[in-house]
């Protein structure tokens, strides 16, 4: 049981780690400048390393197997993080002009 509890424990940590940094993802495309790209890939590159050091450096602190702790983070950091990018890519979503508008952000008359 310490093993499933672990790797649930994992996969929420994994997942709140992704979902901050796709708020930074987001936060720098709305910049629209490599300056802020860069500094975003940076930024969320610590914060992969920081998640997974706090399970690594809290290993002993709880009761539940680090292996599937350590696995589950990772595997929600890893897949969370392409599922976030790819809703954030998504051209019917990025160039609407209004949450409930149908028509393009160009207005091109075809």
């Amino acid at each position: 049981m310490k093993y499933v509890i672990g790797a649930l424990i994992g996969l929420a940590w994994g997942s709140l780690l992704a979902w901050v940094n796709s708020l930074i993802n987001r936060a720098a495309i709305r910049t629209n400048s490599t300056r802020s790209m860069l500094l975003a890939s940076f930024g969320r590159t610590l914060i992969d390393i920081a998640g997974l050091a706090a399970v690594f450096f809290l290993r002993n602190a709880h009761p539940f197997s680090f292996e599937a702790m350590i696995v589950g983070t990772a595997a929600a950091l890893g897949l969370l993080t392409v599922v976030f990018a790819y809703m954030l890519s998504r051209p019917d979503k990025a160039h609407r002009t209004q949450p409930g508008d149908s028509k393009k952000a160009d207005n091109s008359d075809e």
